[in-house]
C-alpha cells in the first residue's frame, strides 16, 4: 500500500502546483457562481416548492461542471506521462499497473471533489438567509453530494481510460468529453421509452443518469443507482489497467 499512497501524493502535489489547477477550479466556481446567481433571481423573494438542491439540478450550469470538470482533471494523467517520456520510468519502477492505476484515478477524483467543496459555502450563505421555520434540510445536501461524488467517480474514471489511450493531452480530453456527453445524452431516451416494460424500457431507465440524480438531489438514496455507479466506475478502472499493461509491453 505504500508506493500506493506514495503515488497519489505524487499526483495531488502536481494539482496543487499547477497553473491549469487553479484554473479549473476557478472556472467551476464561477459556473457555480452564476447557477445560484440565476436562482436568486428566478425566485427573489418567492418561496420554493422542492429543496434547494433539486431547483440547482435543473440549471444547465451543474451539469457543465460534471461534464466539462472531469475532462481536464484527467487528460493528463497517462497522456502527458507517455509525450514527455517518464511513462516507461513509472512503468519499470517497482509497483504494478493496478497501483498506478488507482493512484492517478484517487488523485483525480480527490481533486475534483475539491473543485465541488466551496459548493457547501454556497448553502452555507443561503441558510443565513432563510427562515428559522424554513431550515436547509441535510438530507438532500448529504445525497446530492453523494450523488455528485458517484457521477464524478464514473467521469473521472472514464477520464483515465481516454488520456491512458493516446499521449495528446487535447485528444484525451475530447474523448472523454465525446463519451461522457454520450454517457448522458442516453438518459434522454427516457422520454421515448416512457413507461413501458420492455428489455429496452428497463436498460434505458437504470442507466439514466438523469433519474439518479433525480432521486439524489430529493434526498432519496437507492441502492440500484450505487450499484451502477460503482460497478461502471470499477469497469473503466479495469479497462484502464488493461491498457496500461499492454502499452507497458509495446
Amino acid at each position: 500500500m505504500r508506493p500506493y499512497f506514495i503515488l497519489v501524493r505524487r499526483e495531488l502535489g502536481w494539482y496543487a502546483g499547477a497553473l491549469s489547477s487553479y484554473v479549473t477550479v476557478a472556472a467551476a466556481q464561477f459556473l457555480l457562481g452564476l447557477g445560484f446567481i440565476s436562482l436568486l433571481e428566478a425566485f427573489n423573494g418567492e418561496a420554493l416548492n422542492a429543496p434547494l438542491t433539486e431547483v440547482f439540478y435543473d440549471t444547465m450550469y451543474f451539469w457543465l461542471v460534471l461534464l466539462l470538470a472531469p475532462p481536464v482533471i484527467t487528460m493528463r494523467l497517462f497522456a502527458q506521462e507517455r509525450a514527455t517520456g517518464t511513462f516507461e520510468t513509472l512503468m519499470t519502477a517497482p509497483v504494478g499497473d493496478a497501483a498506478v492505476v488507482l493512484a492517478k484515478f484517487t488523485a483525480a477524483l480527490v481533486f475534483y471533489l475539491v473543485t465541488w467543496a466551496p459548493l457547501l459555502l454556497c448553502l452555507g450563505v443561503v441558510r443565513q438567509y432563510i427562515p428559522e421555520h424554513h431550515p436547509l434540510e441535510w438530507r438532500p445536501v448529504a445525497s446530492t453530494l453523494l450523488g455528485i461524488a458517484l457521477l464524478g467517480g464514473v467521469y473521472v474514471a472514464l477520464g483515465c481510460l481516454a488520456s491512458a489511450l493516446t499521449r495528446s493531452q487535447i485528444l484525451a480530453a475530447v474523448l472523454a468529453l465525446a463519451l461522457g456527453v454520450t454517457l448522458f445524452l442516453v438518459s434522454f431516451l427516457r422520454a421515448s421509452v416512457g413507461a413501458g416494460t420492455d428489455w429496452s424500457a428497463a436498460v434505458v431507465r437504470h442507466v439514466s443518469l438523469l433519474s439518479h440524480m433525480e432521486d439524489f438531489v430529493r434526498g432519496v438514496v437507492d441502492t440500484r443507482p450505487l450499484v451502477f455507479h460503482l460497478s461502471l466506475t470499477a469497469w473503466l478502472v479495469f479497462l484502464t489497467v488493461k491498457v496500461v499493461e499492454s502499452r507497458r509491453w509495446k
